[in-house]
């Protein structure tokens, strides 16, 4: 393999056909690289996806009522449902081991002030749980506890964004702020991996905004999160149970899509995971239908090689070269314009991936990048190409007869 002479040859058979070996070789690197950056660009696709869903456990359901799109037990069509907080303790007390966190979520809107400081935000009020299910960062304070939630207490966890804007520089942490003129005490900060409107949000204890409004006992939704053990038919059997009791519990048809809705994150990954495959196969084919091109192509210029090399071959054989002998050389010309011109265009998508990849940060696509059993997988692959493209023309040309070769002209 390593043999001077042989090396001499392959570089002086490579010089004598510039052109063609440039375009062979153009149509195998360019196959390398359109292999590269179509599976980095699905990998950016996949973490696009999968980081908008990363501001939640990635275990977590999602229950909240609509309206009803079919008469059932007495009810007509077009009925609204509620959720009360009977539905919270239900769900809680009912599947101790396969609840891991669980609370409710009552939203509201409410202008904030402090000082000279007036803004208009969201507020969530929640159980403590929330802060683990939601994967909310707390960089001042705390977030309000189970005691705050008994007591009712008029405390809030402001979102970064909020704090900036009615604090501006000064601490915010013990200060009072006016919600739409009712004093709460700012006990936390928390940060959002969101966008930065994840961050206008204010977080307050569900029973203390249940209180202000009329003592009610609605709920807007009920999030948790199920046992972390559970795969993903465990996980889609008990949020199909969750949301067949639920309504029978509201009277709600089992067939009615509509009147509630139950929305588990291991159904969407399922999906995301299927989708991704779906387009790595496509993105594997036509690398490879774009390799096969280029290995035709190589296979092409060995076969004219061996023919303009009859005469050459045929005194080989008849100085005594074995057969052996002729098809290393005739794989080894073929590896190596295969493996060079690949390794050009696996390089080339490397460095570009690596220069543009990282600055790339969308919604729905994020850092497109190839991992290096991608890379690893790609050199087999260029090395295997490289040998089926010189096996035909190298058998044929170990089976030239050297009385037939020596009388060609």
């Amino acid at each position: 393999m390593f043999d001077r002479d042989i090396w001499q040859e392959i570089f002086h058979t490579l010089r004598n056909n510039k052109l063609r070996t440039f375009l062979t070789g153009f149509s195998v690197g360019w196959a390398i690289f359109i292999l590269v950056m179509l599976l980095a660009s699905v990998n950016g696709m996949q973490n696009g996806f999968t980081g908008q869903f990363n501001d939640d456990a990635t275990n977590s359901i999602f229950i909240r009522p609509g309206t009803t799109a079919k008469a059932y037990a007495g009810f007509e069509a077009g009925r609204r449902i509620q959720l009360k907080n009977d539905d919270f303790d239900y769900i809680k007390n009912s599947f101790p081991k396969d609840v891991e966190y669980i609370s409710a979520r009552y939203f509201s809107g409410t202008t904030a002030r402090y000082k000279s400081e007036t803004g208009s935000y969201s507020v969530q009020a929640v159980h403590p749980d929330h802060q683990i299910i939601e994967k909310t960062l707390i960089t001042e304070g705390r977030f309000f506890n189970t005691s705050d939630v008994i007591n009712k207490a008029k405390v809030a966890v402001l979102g970064r964004k909020v704090a900036e804007d009615l604090f501006k520089k000064e601490d915010p942490l013990g200060k009072f702020v006016e919600f739409n003129g009712l004093p709460f005490r700012v006990i936390g900060i928390f940060t959002d991996e969101g966008d930065d409107n994840a961050e206008r949000i204010i977080y307050a204890p569900i029973t203390t905004y249940q209180r202000i409004y009329g003592n009610t006992n609605d709920i807007n939704q009920v999030v948790l999160t199920y046992n972390p053990t559970y795969d993903l038919t465990k996980a889609l059997e008990f949020s199909g149970k969750l949301e067949d009791l639920m309504k029978r519990r509201h009277k709600i048809s089992p067939e009615d899509q509509a009147g509630l809705y139950v929305w588990n994150y291991a159904e969407a990954f399922d999906d995301i995971s299927k989708f991704s495959s779906v387009l790595n196969a496509i993105s594997i084919g036509v690398g490879f239908l774009i390799l096969i091109a280029g290995i035709v192509g190589i296979g092409n210029i060995m076969v004219f090689t061996i023919k303009e090399r009859t005469k050459e071959i045929g005194v080989r054989k008849a100085l005594g070269a074995q057969p052996k002998q002729i098809i290393n050389l005739v794989l080894l010309e073929s590896v190596f314009i295969t493996a060079l011109s690949g390794f050009i265009g696996l390089v080339f998508a490397w460095i570009i991936l690596s220069l543009i990849g990282p600055t790339i940060n969308t919604p729905a696509f994020t850092n497109p990048s190839v991992s290096l059993s991608t890379v690893v997988t790609a050199t087999i692959i260029l090395i295997v190409a490289g040998v089926l493209a010189g096996l035909i023309p190298a058998v044929k040309a170990a089976n030239v007869k050297p009385i037939v070769a020596l009388s060609d002209k």
